[in-house]
């Protein structure tokens, strides 16, 4: 099994980052696990081009073609983002565009079929606004249906602002833990 863990906040251990670091932890020495920290990468905008690969791949050559590689062979993808302006942020929303031509692969040029695989979103928002996590949820299940993911689960921690406050919300943990014990582990550990 591979887990793939996408980070899209901009903070290096954040508390969308520490909670996705805890989860794929779980995992270590049970399954093959990579983690993508996207504001590390170098990668531009979707750019719309006229003359689209009709393979369901990106022709600009950049970071993303390794993105690209590693969520095909994932079992299941993790996404974790902060909630921005009732969005997800928007280093996960450039790499989300970059996926229409996957899209197009798929719905267009039929020339593209995703291995089918579970997708867990996990959120963190500072206000209490359900709309801004709606919005934020409604992006990520377009994305896990273009990547051939059903939306598995998600992880909502709301009124999370300052840098490690998360480790405050003991009830993210337990939902984390719950996900992973759905998906057939066993965490014999005190979160």
């Amino acid at each position: 099994m591979k887990i793939v863990g996408i980070c899209g906040s901009p903070r290096k251990d954040g508390n969308s980052e520490i909670l996705l670091d805890e989860f794929l932890r779980y995992f270590e020495g049970k399954a093959e696990v990579k983690k993508i920290f996207l504001n590390k990468l170098k990668f531009v905008p979707c750019q719309e081009c006229e003359n689209v690969k009709k393979d369901g791949r990106c022709k600009i050559n950049d970071d993303m073609q390794n993105v690209y590689d590693e969520i095909e062979s994932a079992d299941i993808v993790v996404v974790a983002s902060p909630i921005f302006f009732g969005s997800v942020s928007a280093q996960l929303k450039m790499m989300i565009d970059r996926f229409q031509c996957q899209w197009l692969g798929i719905n267009i040029f039929k020339t593209f079929k995703p291995k089918r695989k579970k997708g867990i979103f996990i959120c963190v928002e500072a206000s209490e606004r359900e709309n801004f996590v709606e919005n934020a949820k409604s992006i990520i299940k377009n994305f896990f249906a273009t990547i051939g993911a059903t939306y598995f689960d998600e992880v909502i921690c709301k009124g999370v602002d300052k840098k490690g406050k998360i480790k405050e919300k003991k009830e993210c943990f337990e939902k984390l833990n719950e996900i992973y014990k759905k998906i057939g582990g066993k965490n014999e550990d005190n979160i």
